[in-house]
């Protein structure tokens, strides 16, 4: 009845371009890593694109991944805390940053004679009044300087018993000549003037900004007016920084505790069922599920059961239920339907999950190539194609100044890149910085071998360019006599212009249709591919006469070295033996000395 959604390396595709947490388990089902991400697609991805180039540790945990889990947040900050949460609760064993106590940082204000208020990451909630956790050390510092600015609250660790103030043991510090500490430890502040200091800095702590915000906004007008200037943008840095104190959230909440959350969506055959469970203000527990119909069952009818069934499953004694609909439950439990304030983020958070999880179990049951297939008949509905183009060519050439002109062709296949397909030119014809010609030259020699292998040509060509590549194409096709038996057009980068043959103005596709990112994905590749070659192209003609301008070394001497070698600092670095196996033991010693001069 239940299908824990729980995805293989296979599925990283499908994931949303959202942030949140993953989860990592082996092939017994047990946690072995929890990550945050901006992008859970992105992210998850990586670690499957380019094991060659993971580390011993990454690859090592890779292999042993049998199924992925993640949870969608609303921030990253909020992917942050829950992956402090899911850390140590599930102490997974390629985790090492959080398992620790360093986690987020606190302000804490000390029981104690003359009460302290400083930051720290260990939790003793019997000492003193933690407030927190905050985003980071900045916004932290940011607050315990403002209620130092604000209010006379001392910063050493003296102890300050009646008994020591009397007798005379300390002496005022720095604090107190600069002005923001009134001295206690010599008995020049009273205990309970010290107190209301640190109440009034407590109300900051709590998130009570109102008189506090009030009292800057007086202070900076009554300056304003009296020409104290420099008071006034005192007040002015102080009420800044009291704006940008740190914002709740609604993962990390000390006044959220002991709850459990549900939210539910369906259609006619499914329902889809999203629980979430805080505990000490922490998200502890994140899973969604999907309940297959067997009768015409309400969503509150399997609500009820399904809340049930999980909190049997998972433990759970919670005395508060949050839901999105209105369900008939045990008396015992407080089961509300928030509307507004941190419970109704909650329960947005878990209707969020629900509704992906729903959309993706639909997505997975179209057909392969479904939404490429999509792509591509809006593509053919947009430039008014006869056939599908399934198959893609798109045309780019590279130059610096004239030098080292090269060209690519990319290849793409029902919408998605045929690397092994792709082709790299170098331009024989043209002399100096001529891109026009340059593309007319590539157009030509790339259709030709085809028509002679007798190889089907594509269902579209895109030349990278205005009018002018795209009528030096064209004249290349004309020469072919293949000109009008495939569609043709060049894209402009500036505004993304479609040209056609023949017309004088462009069209454009709407900046958010699929057809267009298809375009421009193909530009894009065939700009990259062109650079690239370029790039080494130019690096070994450099090397190449670096080694060619040897006395006695030619081209082809060069070449032999380049091949083998790659570069020439590889060439400096090699033995002699190694170098006489490439050009014979002449040359070799030539070089050789030439280079370590």
């Amino acid at each position: 009845m239940l299908d824990i959604p729980r995805y293989t390396p296979d599925d990283v595709k499908k994931f949303p371009k959202k942030p949140g947490v993953y989860r990592f388990y082996n092939k017994e089902g047990v946690v072995i890593y929890v990550g945050k991400a901006k992008n859970l697609k992105s992210r998850v991805s990586s670690y499957f694109n380019d094991l060659g180039g993971q580390s011993r540790k990454t690859y090592k945990m890779v292999s042993e991944i049998s199924k992925i889990e993640f949870t969608i947040v609303n921030t990253e900050f909020d992917a942050l805390l829950l992956e402090n949460s899911l850390i140590k609760e599930n102490q997974p064993k390629y985790n090492i940053l959080l398992k620790d106590d360093k986690s987020f940082p606190y302000i804490t204000v000390v029981k104690e004679p003359f009460p302290r208020i400083y930051s720290t990451r260990q939790v003793d909630r019997s000492s003193g009044s933690y407030y927190g956790p905050y985003t980071g050390v900045r916004a932290m510092k940011s607050v315990l300087e403002l209620i130092r600015n604000l209010y006379y609250v001392r910063t050493c660790a003296l102890n300050l018993s009646q008994e020591n103030i009397k007798a005379g043991k300390y002496k005022v510090c720095l604090e107190y000549h600069i002005g923001r500490c009134k001295g206690p430890c010599v008995g020049l502040q009273t205990e309970e003037d010290y107190l209301n200091d640190i109440h009034l800095a407590e109300n900051i702590l709590k998130g009570n900004m109102a008189p506090v915000r009030s009292y800057f906004k007086e202070q900076m007008q009554l300056s304003a007016e009296k020409m104290d200037f420099e008071h006034a943008q005192l007040m002015k840095d102080k009420l800044e920084s009291l704006e940008n104190f740190q914002s709740r959230t609604v993962i990390v909440n000390q006044n959220l505790n002991d709850i459990d959350v549900f939210a539910i969506t369906s259609d006619d055959k499914k329902a889809y069922i999203s629980y979430i469970k805080i505990a000490n203000g922490s998200i502890i527990l994140s899973t969604t599920i999907e309940v297959k119909k067997k009768l015409d069952e309400t969503d509150n009818e399997l609500l009820a059961q399904m809340i049930f069934d999980l909190r049997q499953r998972y433990q759970s004694a919670s005395k508060e239920i949050l839901t999105n609909i209105e369900i008939d439950y045990d008396p015992d439990v407080d089961c509300r339907m928030p509307k507004i304030g941190d419970k109704k983020k909650l329960i947005d958070l878990a209707l969020k999950n629900a509704l992906y999880y729903k959309k993706e179990k639909l997505n997975s049951t179209k057909p392969d190539g479904y939404r490429e297939k999509r792509v591509l008949e809006q593509l053919q509905k947009d430039l008014q194609l006869l056939a599908l183009p399934e198959h893609i060519e798109c045309f780019d050439n590279s130059n610096l100044g004239g030098s080292n002109p090269v060209a690519s062709m990319v290849y793409f296949k029902n919408g998605k890149p045929a690397k092994k397909e792709y082709r790299k030119y170098n331009i024989k014809t043209v002399t100096g910085p001529n891109d026009f010609a340059s593309m007319e030259e590539i157009v030509f020699r790339r259709y030709r071998r085809l028509l002679d292998e007798n190889t089907p040509l594509p269902d579209l060509i895109v030349v990278d360019g205005g009018k002018g590549q795209l009528s030096s194409a064209v004249h290349a096709m004309e020469k072919l006599d293949i000109y009008g038996k495939v569609p043709i057009i060049g894209i402009a980068k500036r505004l993304e212009e479609i040209y056609f043959p023949n017309d004088e103005f462009p069209i454009h596709i709407s900046k958010k249709s699929e057809s267009l990112k298809l375009l421009q994905h193909l530009r894009n590749e065939a700009h990259r591919f062109a650079i690239t070659f370029h790039r080494t192209k130019r690096s070994n003609s450099a090397i190449d006469s670096e080694i060619s301008a040897i006395d006695g070394v030619g081209g082809k001497t060069a070449e032999k070295l380049l091949k083998h070698f790659k570069s020439v600092k590889k060439l400096k670095s090699a033995k002699l033996e190694e170098i006489e196996k490439v050009v014979g033991k002449a040359k070799a010693a030539l070089v050789q000395n030439s280079l370590s001069k």
